[in-house]
């Protein structure tokens, strides 16, 4: 397979995979725009020459939008291969291609989000370990903070306090959220109007630096849904699945 790498000079006319469209969809034009903020912190998206879901998305664990402390490795905001692109070795190069960056530039080694089980929009933690990863840090709620050391004296990386014991003083459904993954853009609006029509207390906040999300309470800040108080997940929904929810407690 070949990849390209998107910068701020092709951006516009690259496909960013994840959102199948043209470029004035509001999905898109949100993640192009985040991404866009985030290149000259170093962030790398690396994608197939081919349309579809087939990259990687790292960045130095310094300019992560993640409530971790891990300086001097890299940190993947996600490895996504899906469709017809599984099953052929694509997750591998991509990932190869992010830990001999790390390797060519002196870091400690790689980190991820995962889980003791596979979760929805967490890396499988079975393909993890099988690439020589393991879990490091575990906040409330089953998230993973997973590490590959480059050498053998490096400190793993670990959950800010905040991450670590989830909570939000607000009862009701609260949502915190970035926009880095672009489905956000459109669902989000949907989701807060699909509980105000059905009398659902609903609060979303909207996570737009790389301070409040490093400081967020929740260790998933890309998605991170709350009920009284209580974190409940990292999957993103549409208005369907968040009234099958909500509509049950």
């Amino acid at each position: 397979m070949d990849y390209v790498r998107v910068t701020k000079d092709n951006i516009e006319k690259e496909h960013i995979c994840c959102a199948i469209s043209n470029n004035k969809d509001i999905q898109v034009a949100s993640k192009k725009e985040w991404l866009s903020a985030r290149f000259d912190e170093g962030l790398v998206f690396l994608k197939s020459v081919e349309r579809g879901k087939c990259f990687i998305e790292y960045i130095p664990a310094e300019n992560a939008w993640a409530p971790i402390d891990a300086d001097g490795y890299l940190y993947v905001d996600c490895l996504w291969v899906s469709g017809s692109f599984k099953g052929h070795g694509y997750s591998n190069e991509l990932l190869s291609a992010c830990i001999n960056d790390a390797e060519d530039n002196g870091k400690k080694g790689v980190c991820i989000l995962s889980s003791a089980k596979k979760r929805p929009f967490l890396a499988d933690p079975k393909y993890l370990k099988h690439k020589g990863f393991a879990p490091c840090d575990t906040a409330a709620g089953g998230v993973e903070l997973w590490y590959l050391p480059l050498s053998k004296d490096a400190e793993p990386p670990r959950f800010r306090d905040s991450a670590k014991h989830p909570s939000v003083p607000d009862k009701g459904w609260v949502l915190y959220y970035t926009s880095q993954c672009p489905f956000n853009a459109k669902y989000v609006p949907i989701v807060e109007k699909a509980a105000a029509d059905n009398g659902v207390p609903f609060k979303e906040v909207h996570i737009t630096s790389r301070e409040e999300a490093q400081n967020c309470p929740a260790p998933t800040t890309t998605y991170a849904l709350f009920f009284d108080g209580e974190y409940v997940t990292n999957e993103e929904m549409n208005d369907t699945k968040f009234l099958k929810l909500a509509l049950n407690k």
